[in-house]
Formats: structure tokens, C-alpha cells, sequence
């Protein structure tokens, strides 16, 4: 079975970060970081050269397929930021109504600018999310 290819590693994220060009950006990043350690207790860790993930989780699928991940976590890309935020609880749809402007992929929260969002709501998303993985996956 093929091997994730994002795994953590020992890379600085305040040096990650550092090296966000543009200022605002790098500004919402740092506060996305603060925010996801104060909901997880978890310090920031890298995990492959672009994403900052907090926490971490064992998961087994029924096709058998298993692995690690981080429980939330993020990565200040060029066209937006993108949040790794897993769906399914309960209270997903109605949290994501009131957030503000934002687009989303599978697991992914795309923000132009963390101005957009409802911060309060936000901080809600992810500890609803870091829940739901923990009591699904223990």
C-alpha cells in the first residue's frame, strides 16, 4: 500500500511562515496558527514542505488503508488559505451558513482573507471538527 506523501517533519513553522510574502496574509496566518493551538492544545508542526497541521490521529478505513494525520491545520497557499477542516458533525451545515465568504473542496476551507469569516464561527468549525475526529477515530 502506497505511502502518504505529506508527512511531519522537523521544519520550523514560524520559518514557514516567515516566508509569506505578502504581509496581511502572513498576519492571518499566524492568527489561524494561534487559533488552531488554542482549540487543540497542540504545538504546530509541519507536515511536508506547505502545511501546518496541530494534533494527530490514527485513521483505518474498512478497505483497510491506514494511516496518520494531523486533526486540523492549514496552508497559507497563493491563491487563498486553505483549511484542512473535517466535515460530517453535526452542526457542520449549519456553522458553515453562518461563516461568511468562503469556498470549500472535500476536507478543504478556502478563505480569500480571514476578514471574510466570522471568526467566533470559525473557531467553532474547528473544535466541532477536532471532536468528530476524536471520538470517531479515538
Amino acid at each position: 500500500m502506497a505511502e502518504l506523501k505529506t508527512q511531519p517533519n522537523d521544519n520550523s513553522v514560524e520559518a514557514f511562515l516567515d516566508t509569506i510574502e505578502n504581509e496581511k496574509k502572513r498576519r492571518d496566518a499566524y492568527a489561524i496558527a494561534a487559533l488552531m493551538k488554542e482549540v487543540t492544545g497542540a504545538l504546530p508542526k509541519m507536515w511536508g514542505p506547505s502545511i501546518v497541521g496541530f494534533g494527530d490521529y490514527h485513521y483505518r478505513y474498512e478497505s483497510g488503508r491506514e494511516g496518520d494525520w494531523f486533526l486540523t491545520g492549514f496552508s497559507p497557499r497563493k491563491q487563498n488559505l486553505t483549511l484542512y477542516i473535517m466535515a460530517g458533525f453535526s452542526r457542520h451545515d449549519e456553522l458553515m451558513a453562518r461563516l461568511g465568504k468562503y469556498k470549500t473542496g472535500k476536507a478543504c476551507l478556502y478563505l480569500n482573507k480571514l476578514e471574510d469569516v466570522d471568526q467566533g464561527v470559525l473557531k467553532e468549525l474547528v473544535e466541532e471538527s477536532v471532536q468528530y475526529l476524536k471520538q470517531k477515530y479515538g
